[in-house]
């Protein structure tokens, strides 16, 4: 009778144990974050910083590690195949709705992870250089029905070259894309006169317009930004497009529910620390916290609204 009840009992607490590692004791092993860029970009910094703010949160410690290529494509791959048990997050972007469509053979989709929030998300900026003769997003639109606009991008394929295809598309015009290798060479070719236009991110030309040397025409966004008041957005003029990045986090998919909630009351905290707010101000970088349904919702959109466009593309 002893050894049964010895036994039942070791078998509760046995069972109490397993139950353990997937909810109430979690975190209790230590975590990574896989950031599938350089360190030093702003999906590395992003990242940072709120691990950084959570980081008291995670008693076993918790460590950010860069896994680059294939544009985001390896380092998302191994989040993706990782553990289902929280102990290895990702930061995923909007890349992860633009690969599967441009990257010949690979195996990524969305609906391998299950995201967890956003931290981050900005828009396509249509910038001139300030002493353009374009000065609304008309005047540019309607060069455009007559002329050869060049707008530069951070890459064929790349989103910010997406939000110029998006733009034109919606505009019924056509642009002369010009890829660099990245946001800054267009930023630089732009500022020397030899493009037009660009339509990368505000925070990589906010140093250049608060220099007098570059002028935002509108915002690609779904509402002016309200640290650019005077900035319209690209739908109050008329066209209906909103294109940008974000970063988020997520673990693989079939990720106990437990645990992906456990991980949105960490970092949704750890988005109202002090150190992190400064920050993403300092750093142009908006803060855009979206819990895991409606962020869902978005990756779901917008895998379809790219491929539609990059099919258009012939990318």
């Amino acid at each position: 009778m002893k050894k049964a009840v010895l036994l039942a009992t070791a078998l509760v607490l046995g069972l109490s144990g397993c139950a353990g590692q997937t909810s109430g004791e979690y975190p209790n092993k230590a975590v990574k974050v896989i950031v599938p860029f350089s360190a030093g970009g702003g999906t590395d910094l992003c990242t940072r910083a709120i691990v950084d703010a959570a980081k008291d949160d995670f008693p076993k410690g918790i460590a950010v590690e860069n896994k680059t290529g294939g544009s985001g494509a390896v380092g998302l791959l191994e989040g993706a195949n990782s553990a289902k048990d929280g102990t290895v997050l990702t930061t995923i972007c909007v890349e992860l709705t633009t690969l599967p469509h441009t990257a010949a053979g690979t195996t990524l989709s969305p609906d391998q992870f299950t995201p967890i929030l956003t931290m981050n998300s900005t828009y396509s900026a249509v910038t001139v250089k300030a002493d353009s003769p374009y000065n609304t997003l008309d005047d540019l639109i309607n060069a455009a029905k007559g002329e050869e606009i060049q707008i530069g991008n951070s890459g064929i394929g790349a989103i910010w070259h997406l939000a110029a295809a998006g733009l034109a598309k919606e505009a019924n015009v056509e642009f002369t894309h010009i890829p660099f290798e990245g946001a800054a060479p267009a930023v630089t070719s732009l500022l020397g006169g030899h493009i037009d236009a660009i339509t990368v991110s505000y925070p990589e030309v906010a140093a250049q317009v608060e220099a007098g040397e570059l002028k935002v025409l509108a915002l690609m966004a779904p509402e002016r930004n309200e640290k650019l008041p005077d900035i319209p957005t690209a739908q109050e003029l008329g066209y209906d497009v909103v294109i940008g990045t974000w970063r988020g986090l997520a673990v693989p998919s079939e990720t106990p529910d437990e645990i992906v909630d456990k991980l949105y009351s960490i970092f949704e905290k750890a988005s109202k620390e002090d150190s992190f707010i400064e920050f993403m101000n300092n750093n142009n970088l908006d803060i855009d916290i979206v819990a895991k349904e409606e962020f869902q919702n978005k990756i779901n959109s917008e895998y379809e609204l790219f491929g539609k466009l990059i099919d258009e593309l012939g990318l």
